[in-house]
């Protein structure tokens, strides 16, 4: 395999990579504010008031994993 072969498939992957980090990240967004809603529903039923801890808990969810998302892209940018 040539040097410009290798660096070519390198190129492919690192593309499928960004994808793949994107689709898991939108994955564990989901996967987070469905489960801290239910925990702030289940909370909120718990202690009988308003949509206070699902509201609180969903937007802590979505705050936490863009935080996160912006954390490994800052590094990845460093390994540019």
């Amino acid at each position: 395999m040539t040097t410009a072969t290798r660096k070519t498939h390198a190129n492919k992957y690192q593309a499928i990579n960004g994808v793949l980090m994107l689709s898991a990240w939108g994955i564990a967004m989901v996967v987070a504010s469905f489960l801290f809603l239910w925990a702030g529903y289940q909370l909120d039923k718990f202690l009988g008031t308003a949509p206070n801890f699902m509201f609180g808990l969903f937007f802590l969810a979505v705050f936490i994993c863009v935080m996160r998302l912006y954390q490994e892209a800052k590094q990845r940018m460093k390994g540019l």
